[in-house]
């Protein structure tokens, strides 16, 4: 199930239609009252129709208006503060606060991310992964980074997989993936055409499409068939893809370990074999 949908409701204002963002922010400043209102109390209050509402629980996966006010009050209980919880990185502060503030914001971005997260989702990414017969990983610029480490990690678990860090090679990779193979895209902001173009091609070509994107929705959620979703409410271009980078590499191991844990044994085994292969190979240098 997914949780923390105060922080659900932050992460998807920027897709949501004009006024779905209207009564999302007066949920978020009115938490306290929607937990004691009706729909057609916050409708009214809002300024929207009720149908608004509606649409908007369905936009934060929630089934109605009464679970959207069940988890607020789920929040408003942990003293949930969204809105307050990234810090602005100042460059002319000294070295003790810049540590402070990136480590607080990656922290942050870790814990946000398990909000949005769902756990099924994350099943279905593992057991997908784990039966696949390939597993193609694309990733472009920061996501790139992100897509060679798991590829590094499956490879030493011996998962036949193929990573894509442009568009050339990506579209040659999903070219030639069947139904029986994954494709695992992860791209920050959703809007990347190289990537919406490379999983489209996987897609056509009959392959399960797994995408690891930031919560709400966008071109690359919209052609997964699983979706991952991250949170970083960053403050400012200065935290750039820092916080959000932390986010994917933590999805990223839970994913590996959920398939890693399927074969322990064979798991362990192949670990062993590629740890002393490497060992051999510097002995020999």
């Amino acid at each position: 199930m997914i949780q923390g949908v105060l922080s659900s409701l932050e992460e998807a204002m920027a897709t949501l239609k004009p006024t779905e963002r209207v009564a999302a922010r007066f949920i978020l400043d009115h938490a306290e009252t929607v937990v004691g209102s009706s729909v057609q109390k916050v409708a009214e209050l809002a300024g929207v129709s009720e149908a608004t509402i509606v649409r908007l629980c369905r936009s934060v996966h929630c089934k109605g208006f009464q679970e959207l006010k069940l988890k607020i009050a789920a929040d408003l209980s942990k003293s949930v503060k969204p809105l307050e919880s990234y810090q602005e990185i100042h460059l002319d502060g000294s070295i003790d606060d810049l540590m402070d503030s990136i480590s607080h914001n990656n922290i942050t971005s870790i814990q946000d991310t398990r909000t949005v997260l769902s756990a099924e989702s994350v099943r279905q990414a593992i057991d997908t992964l784990f039966s696949a017969r390939k597993i193609a990983l694309f990733g472009v610029g920061a996501s790139a980074v992100i897509a060679e480490d798991f590829h590094q990690k499956l490879l030493r678990i011996d998962r036949w997989c193929e990573v894509g860090t442009g568009f050339d090679m990506q579209a040659t990779i999903a070219a030639n993936l069947t139904p029986e193979d994954a494709v695992f895209g992860i791209s920050y902001s959703g809007q990347t055409e190289d990537m919406i173009r490379s999983l489209t091609i996987a897609k056509e070509a009959g392959a399960t499409v797994i995408a690891l994107t930031r919560f709400g929705s966008n071109p690359v959620a919209d052609l997964a068939d699983i979706k991952l979703f991250t949170s970083s409410l960053e403050k400012s271009i200065r935290s750039g893809a820092m916080a959000s980078r932390i986010a994917q590499l933590n999805v990223v191991d839970i994913v590996y370990v959920g398939i890693a844990g399927k074969q322990y044994e064979r798991t362990v085994k192949a670990l062993e074999n590629t740890r002393q292969a490497v060992k051999s190979a510097k002995r020999g240098g």
